[in-house]
């Protein structure tokens, strides 16, 4: 098999020679390190080197205000895009909005004014042929809406003002959608005129809503302020064929059978060391209605363990999981306490077909 045939095999829960597995998205600190193990020069190089199945692109945002479309909106009002060091306990801009009213001051960006389709297209077009594409496309609605009042406040109004809540997120789910679907008319409709005819296969959406220890909110509150806006963007990117891997760090696993619900295809990271997030729990409660993404920890093993504790970890997960299981770091954005070696004994391992 190659990288495509196995990672929507393995997504699909079919039989596979080896199940897929997936670098991520490592840390910019991280990037040194990983380019000296692989003899990598750049990024790109990197993902090919690594021999894993998924060749990840990122939506090409720029706007006056900010580059990544991770911080699109400016809640503080100040003019500074916030992604590395940015925080959900900051006021936010509607901390003292009491009707939708009060939130008519804001400036929505404009998502179609600031991705362009063709450099979409460039950044697939430079997957390798044989590796299947994932779109990391976020669309974080909920961690959004509570960074627009501060979480503290965006908490409280979940009880006492939820329809102000509600409009809110409505707005931001508004925008990633139509951000997305720049992304896809660009390289998933056949009327885009793509150079290579390339497509994407799944993407990368999701927001945290798990501790260490459970969720959150409650499942009632995840069903009303999360579930309806993933079900939108789970709709969207299935209409385009599109396979969806939601990501939440944490533990979510009662949050799981509302992911299922509202049509995820893959659940990421498996943090593993979170409450009820060991792979044999989720395997027994949820193998056959889901597939996963992650369950290498990176809290304690890819930090301290040996390179031979991580290759029993991944013979330990691939027979757990024939298939149905995207093997990959429990973090995407691998940070530089993780020696490069072990990614190296991570993806050996994973690569090997016995």
């Amino acid at each position: 098999m190659n990288s495509l045939e196995r990672f929507c095999a393995t997504i699909e829960r079919r039989s596979v020679d080896r199940p897929a597995s997936w670098l991520g998205i490592p840390s910019p600190q991280a990037l040194p390190g990983l380019f000296a193990e692989y003899g990598a020069a750049n990024l790109h190089d990197l993902k090919l080197a690594v021999g894993d199945d998924l060749y990840s692109v990122a939506i090409p945002y720029k706007s006056d205000y900010s580059s990544s479309i991770s911080s699109a909106f400016d809640w503080y009002q100040d003019g500074v895009a916030r992604i590395a060091n940015r925080t959900l306990t900051a006021d936010g801009c509607f901390k003292d909005c009491e009707t939708v009213e009060d939130t008519a001051f804001f400036k929505w960006p404009e998502p179609e004014k600031y991705i362009d389709p063709e450099e979409c297209r460039r950044l697939v077009d430079q997957a390798p042929e044989d590796k299947a594409i994932l779109g990391v496309f976020w669309s974080t609605h909920f961690q959004n809406t509570c960074a627009s009042f501060g979480m503290e406040t965006a908490l409280m109004n979940m009880i006492s003002n939820p329809g102000l809540v509600e409009a809110v997120d409505k707005k931001i789910v508004d925008f990633f959608l139509r951000a997305n679907e720049v992304f896809y008319k660009a390289t998933c409709s056949p009327a885009a005129g793509r150079g290579k005819g390339r497509r994407l296969q799944a993407v990368l959406i999701g927001d945290d809503v798990g501790t260490q220890r459970g969720l959150l909110v409650s499942p009632a509150l995840i069903r009303r302020f999360v579930i309806p806006g993933c079900r939108a963007l789970v709709e969207q990117a299935h209409s385009y064929g599109v396979k969806v891997i939601y990501h939440s760090c944490g533990s979510v696993a009662d949050a799981i059978p509302d992911m299922i619900e509202a049509g995820v295809d893959a659940v990421h990271p498996i943090q593993a060391l979170a409450a009820g997030m060991e792979p044999e729990n989720l395997r027994s409660r949820y193998g056959d209605k889901v597939s996963f993404c992650g369950g290498v920890d990176t809290q304690r093993l890819l930090v301290h363990g040996s390179t031979e504790e991580v290759k029993d970890k991944i013979r330990e997960l691939r027979k757990l999981f024939p298939t149905g299981l995207v093997i990959s770091p429990s973090h995407e954005a691998i940070q530089d306490d993780v020696p490069p070696k072990n990614i190296r004994a991570l993806f050996e391992e994973a690569g090997k077909v016995y």
